[in-house]
C-alpha cells in the first residue's frame, strides 16, 4: 500500500490553498442543499472503527517438528513452513510462519522443550513429531503419552490457538503389529484431545527415490513441494477460521 508523503514545496502549498477553497465551495453548496442522512453518518462512523485487513497483524503459525519440518538438506526458504507462508500470502491470508523444527528430535525431546517454544503467542500450532520414535522403534504407549502431554501444554499456554497434529508412520520393516499401532496412535490422540489431524506428512513422497535426498528419508525440493501441498490443504481451514476470529475480535 502506498503511503502519501506530506507537502514539501511552494507549488504544493499553493495547490493546498486551492484545494481548501474548492472544498469550502463544495461544503457551501452542500449546506445550501441537503444534509447527510443520520443513517449514512452512523454507518460511516461504524466503518471507521473497524480495522482494515492491512491494519491487522499477521497470524502467527508455529511449526513444531523434526528435521522434516526444519528442512534438513534444503535451503531454509525451501522448507515447507516457508513455502506454506508464501501460499498463504498468495491466498490473501497474512501469516508469519515460525519454523521450530529440530533435527533428530523424538517426541520426548519435543515435550522437554515445549514450554520454551511456547514463550511467544501463536494463532495456529502445527505439531509434527514421532517420526524419530518410529525409526527407533520406541514404545507406542510412551510416544502417545508424549503427544498428549504436548497438546495439553499447548492448550494450557495458548487456549485460543488452533492445533493441527500431523500423522506420521513407522517404517514397514518394524512389523505389521508395530506399524499398525503407531499409525492408529495419531487419530486416537487427535480425537481424544479435540485437535485437527493432518494426513501423513510424506504422503506421495515416502519411498519415491526421485522425490527424496540421497538418504531416502528427507524430501528434496520436488518432494518438499508435495509436502507443502499436503500441509497447506490440512491447515488452510484453520488459518481462515483464525483470520475470521481475529477480524471479529474473538481470536
Amino acid at each position: 500500500m502506498k503511503i502519501l508523503s506530506g507537502l514539501g514545496t511552494r507549488d504544493s502549498g499553493l495547490g493546498f490553498v486551492s484545494l481548501l477553497m474548492l472544498s469550502a465551495g463544495a461544503c457551501s453548496r452542500r449546506d445550501a442543499g441537503s444534509t447527510p442522512s443520520s443513517d449514512g453518518a452512523s454507518r460511516a462512523a461504524l466503518e471507521s472503527r473497524v480495522p482494515s485487513p492491512e491494519a491487522r497483524p499477521p497470524l502467527r503459525v508455529l511449526f513444531i517438528g523434526t528435521s522434516l519440518t526444519a528442512g534438513l538438506g534444503l535451503d531454509p526458504d525451501s522448507a515447507y513452513p516457508a513455502r506454506v507462508q508464501r501460499k498463504a500470502d498468495s491466498a490473501g491470508i497474512a501469516i508469519q510462519a515460525v519454523n521450530a523444527g529440530v533435527s533428530g528430535e523424538t517426541s520426548a525431546g519435543a515435550l522437554r522443550r515445549i514450554d520454551w517454544v511456547l514463550r511467544e503467542p501463536a494463532d495456529v500450532v502445527v505439531l509434527e513429531t514421532g517420526a524419530n520414535d518410529g525409526l527407533r522403534a520406541l514404545q507406542v504407549d510412551s510416544t502417545r503419552a508424549n503427544l498428549v502431554a504436548i497438546v495439553r501444554r499447548i492448550r494450557a499456554k495458548l487456549p485460543e490457538a488452533r492445533v493441527v497434529l500431523v500423522q506420521m508412520e513407522a517404517p514397514p520393516n518394524l512389523g505389521q503389529r508395530y506399524t499398525a499401532a503407531f499409525h492408529a496412535m495419531f487419530p486416537d490422540v487427535a480425537r481424544t484431545e479435540g485437535v485437527t489431524l493432518a494426513p501423513f506428512l510424506l504422503q506421495g513422497v515416502a519411498g519415491i527415490g526421485r522425490l527424496n535426498q540421497a538418504d531416502g528419508i528427507h524430501p528434496n525440493d520436488a518432494g518438499e513441494r508435495i509436502v507443502t501441498e499436503t500441509v497447506w490443504k490440512a491447515i488452510e481451514p484453520a488459518l481462515r477460521a483464525a483470520t475470521a476470529a481475529t477480524a471479529a475480535g474473538t481470536g
